[in-house]
């Protein structure tokens, strides 16, 4: 009789548990995408990872898709043309205010922020045999790829350029694409917005001798005084060609989810990234600053419901009033 009754107690749990997995499930998608970036570019990777773990463990199909990065992921997070997207704070704050170049006027305010990802620091690079050393040896009219039109790079290291004096022909296009031009000696230097490692740098040195260019301390401080960015130090080791520290300036990446999705959906996918560091680690390096703890870091995007309910279940203190809907 004990051992009928617990057998019974069981399925009962088994069947509850069941039936609030589906009542969890409600609204879901059959299948997802994450907005990310050019390939080459840290964003690629870092999405196209999480998209994966994402599937593996809902058991529903995801992927990356190949974006122009954070202005674009923006846009399509916002009108929910994909479900996911990853974006800079200063792009996402642009967007916010409708000042996005896709949509002029538009304020993108169905995109919801999900997790910390990294910072994004900006760096310079040249090839070795260029003789650039230094942003002051940069030649007048030197043609410099910025990344994708709308890239983060793209919309705010121009204009620190210009500001230290750089005069230069721009060019656009994707990391991998503007690497293979600079071989071809068709650019002569790249600005990089993206997390380090960025794939494209690490392939460019084994190919050839490149120079990563840092900004000098009276440089750093002009740029922190006139951009949303904060001082940033690239560890020597980072690549094969860094044997110092490098300074360099950074912004805050989140992912975003449109703030239409279901909680629960966006609650689980948000546990995915957050839970487990190392294995966030294994998709790209970048992710050791993918932690509970950076959630502060975010005050520009109203957060998501079902993140927000992940983050203050596990220590954070978000608010009502940054909280979509609240």
């Amino acid at each position: 009789m004990k051992h009928l009754l617990f057998t019974g107690t069981a399925v009962a749990a088994v069947l509850t548990a069941v039936v609030a997995t589906a009542q969890d499930r409600d609204g879901w998608p059959d299948s997802f995408t994450v907005g990310t970036a050019s390939q080459g570019g840290t964003f690629f990777v870092y999405g196209s990872g999480w998209a994966n773990l994402v599937a593996e463990e809902l058991g529903i199909t995801g992927a990356g898709e190949v974006t122009g990065g954070p202005m674009q992921n923006m846009a399509l997070v916002h009108t929910g043309q994909v479900a996911f997207g990853l974006t800079t704070l200063g792009p996402a704050a642009e967007s916010l205010a409708g000042n996005n170049p896709i949509a002029p006027g538009v304020a993108m305010d169905k995109a919801c922020a999900i997790f910390p990802m990294y910072q994004t620091p900006f760096s310079i690079a040249a090839l070795g045999s260029s003789g650039i050393t230094s942003i002051s040896e940069i030649p007048a009219g030197a043609r410099i790829g910025f990344g994708p039109a709308g890239s983060t790079a793209d919309t705010y290291f121009p204009a620190m350029l210009e500001t230290l004096g750089v005069t230069f022909e721009r060019r656009n296009g994707g990391w991998d694409d503007l690497g293979g031009q600079m071989q071809d000696g068709l650019i002569d230097v790249i600005g990089f917005a993206a997390g380090v490692p960025i794939p494209t740098v690490s392939q460019l040195e084994v190919q050839t001798d490149i120079n990563l260019i840092d900004f000098t301390d009276e440089e750093l401080a002009t740029i922190v005084e006139a951009f949303p960015v904060s001082p940033f130090s690239i560890p020597a080791g980072t690549y094969q060609s860094l044997s110092a520290d490098a300074n360099s300036v950074a912004m805050w990446n989140f992912a975003i989810a449109n703030c239409d999705l279901p909680e629960s959906f966006v609650y689980e996918a948000t546990r995915i990234a957050m839970e487990d560091n190392a294995r966030m680690m294994n998709v790209h390096k970048s992710a050791a600053e993918t932690l509970p703890e950076n959630w502060d870091k975010n005050a520009v995007l109203k957060w998501h419901p079902g993140a927000a309910r992940w983050f203050n279940e596990n220590g954070a203190t978000i608010g009502a009033d940054m909280i979509y809907g609240g």
